[in-house]
């Protein structure tokens, strides 16, 4: 059964950090560029960052850079997503999105909130 299962979301305050796993299963996930995108209230979903198969390239969105790192470990099917220096506009759904030339799949998403 394919799955993308988000974790490691919750209420943190400004400032702190969180880091999200998304665990894959069901599919070669060796062979998927993997990303993680967010979608706050009222907004539409942006794209976070960006891995490639084998790890060697990560893009990462502006308002990220610097303080988000996307990364995976094939060997454990996970992508992560860590986060430093968290802001209150960082608050979102976080999900996880894997893709090739053929298919793509979505995760379920995990909650994110930075608040004081």
């Amino acid at each position: 059964q394919l799955q993308l299962v988000e974790s490691g979301g919750g209420l943190v305050q400004p400032g702190g950090s969180l880091r999200l796993s998304c665990a894959a299963s069901g599919f070669t996930f060796s062979m998927y560029i993997m990303s993680w995108y967010r979608q706050a209230p009222g907004k539409e979903r942006e794209l976070v960052g960006t891995i490639t198969s084998a790890g060697g390239e990560t893009i990462h969105a502006d308002s990220v850079k610097g303080r988000f790192t996307i990364s995976r470990d094939n060997a454990k099917n996970t992508v992560y997503l860590q986060m430093n220096s968290l802001k209150p506009e960082d608050t979102a759904v976080y999900y996880c999105y894997a893709r090739n030339a053929w298919n793509y799949y979505w995760g379920q998403g995990t909650q994110v909130t930075v608040s004081s």
